[in-house]
Formats: structure tokens, C-alpha cells, sequence
């Protein structure tokens, strides 16, 4: 098997074209998505955008890409690879001149030493070779520049790990997407009672309880579909970012169930 075979096999082990139908459906740019994305980025403030160029690896429908713009982020390029998920992406992110969208790999992102930010949010923990993206990613970072990734944490998420994660791998990620779709309104129906009665006291479970019946299938959904969900504990979070060469590495513990790491890449000289 040659290189570029094996790098498209890497590609669809990481189910592009099961969150593209995903985003064909929930491709809207919520309001309450700002309080997520800045949970997300924690670690980095509002301020820290002005003026940068910033890369987003995963970019779904270009939600994470929309926050920067409006905290004065200058120029972005905002990858992913399915053609449903490009198309609302570059919809939802027509309105900023400097944004870019395009057609690249999180495995060949193909840019040197370009960005002050580099970023990807909910996508590494779905990679069959999350280090091949993170070094891509780390190589399109500028010296001096911030990168960092959110991940599914193991902590509070014992319940997923256990009972979740075998079904969704054994059938709920085989399965045809319009059925898929079809079993997620009742397991939605059972996380609305579930919130609306009070169960769940992280700081995850308070957040959503605040969305709509949508904005929860969406979520339920987008955990059913992958044919690759990883979790992992602090530790395995930060070692993710370790052997990269990126400095001051921190760990912020988001929702009480996942993971943001930080890194800075060291400047020249």
C-alpha cells in the first residue's frame, strides 16, 4: 500500500463522511455555541485573538472558526474534508473576508510556520493517528504562537466508556445514517427527561441543560456516528502535546468531563 492509500484510509477511519451528513443537518451557528467554544478555548482570552491568523483543523461548520472573527481575529483557514460539511462551513463563514475554507487533511495540512493559533476541537479524539495531525499542526504554527486541542476526557465519563462506547462501535457506527439518525430521537428524548428532572451535576450536564430538543439530538447524534471515539485522563491528554517541542503545556479540565491542552511553540534564536 503506498503512502497516499494508507493517508486516505487514516481519512475515513476518522468517519468524514458520517459527521458530514451530521452537519447537513445542524448546520446552524447558535448563540449558546459561543459559551461552548470559549469552554473550549480555555486558556485563551478574547484579547488573545486580535489581529491573528489562525488555523482550524476539523472545522465542522465553521462554528469555532465564527467566534474568532468576532473578537478581532484577522485572516483564517478553516480545514475539513467532507463536501457538506465545506459548504456550510464557507456559508457560515461568508461574512468575514479574511476567512478561508478548504478541502485539506488534518493528516497533510501542508502549511509551514504560518499561524499564531492553531487549534482543533472535538476532532483529534476521533483519529486513527491523532500524532500525525498534531505534528501537521504543530509544523503550521508560528514560533511564539498558541496551539491547542480539545479532547473527550476518561474522568466522570465512566458511564460512556462502559456502556455507550461498545454500542456505538459495534452498531450504531456500522449502521446507515438515516436509521442512525431515526434512533437518536428517543436516546434524545431520554436526555431531555433526564436534564429537565435535574439529573447530572457536572458542569457539562448545567450547560446543556440551557439547549434546545435540536441542540441536544445533535450532540447525541455526533456521539453515535464515529467509527472512532477515544477518552482520555489528564495525563494521556498532556502526552498527546509532548514530544511536539511545544513549551508551558497546560491541562484545563473543561465541564468536568474533557480536556483542553495548551501548548506555545518556542521562538527562534
Amino acid at each position: 500500500m503506498n503512502h497516499d492509500s494508507e493517508l486516505e484510509e487514516c481519512e475515513q477511519r476518522g468517519s468524514p463522511e458520517r459527521f458530514g451528513h451530521s452537519w447537513e443537518k445542524f448546520d446552524d451557528i447558535l448563540p449558546i455555541h459561543e459559551a461552548q467554544f470559549l469552554r473550549w478555548s480555555k486558556g485563551i482570552d478574547k484579547a488573545d485573538w486580535q489581529g491573528k491568523a489562525f488555523l482550524d483543523v476539523g472545522c465542522g461548520i465553521g462554528r469555532n472558526s465564527y467566534w474568532p472573527f468576532t473578537y478581532g481575529a484577522a485572516s483564517s483557514l478553516s480545514i475539513d474534508l467532507d463536501q457538506r460539511t465545506l459548504a456550510a462551513a464557507q456559508n457560515n463563514l461568508q461574512q468575514f473576508p479574511g476567512a478561508v475554507v478548504e478541502k485539506r487533511s488534518a493528516y497533510a495540512i501542508g502549511q509551514v510556520e504560518q499561524f499564531d493559533v492553531v487549534f482543533s476541537i472535538g476532532v483529534i479524539h476521533h483519529l486513527d493517528k491523532p500524532e500525525l495531525a498534531i505534528a501537521e499542526m504543530t509544523r503550521a504554527l508560528k514560533p511564539g504562537g498558541t496551539l491547542f486541542i480539545w479532547l473527550y476526557g476518561r474522568e466522570n465519563n465512566a458511564w460512556l466508556i462502559r456502556f455507550f462506547n461498545p454500542i456505538r462501535k459495534i452498531f450504531f457506527s456500522k449502521m446507515p445514517l438515516p436509521l442512525v439518525y431515526a434512533l437518536a430521537y428517543p436516546l434524545t428524548a431520554l436526555l431531555w427527561g433526564f436534564l429537565k428532572i435535574g439529573l447530572g451535576r457536572t458542569e457539562y450536564f448545567k450547560l446543556i441543560r440551557r439547549f434546545s430538543f435540536k441542540h441536544l439530538r445533535a450532540i447525541v447524534y455526533d456521539h453515535m456516528i464515529p467509527r472512532i471515539a477515544n477518552y482520555y485522563t489528564k495525563a494521556q491528554a498532556l502526552e498527546l502535546l509532548e514530544n511536539t517541542g511545544l513549551e508551558a503545556l497546560q491541562a484545563h479540565w473543561v465541564n468536568e468531563m474533557s480536556w483542553t491542552v495548551v501548548g506555545i511553540k518556542p521562538k527562534k534564536g
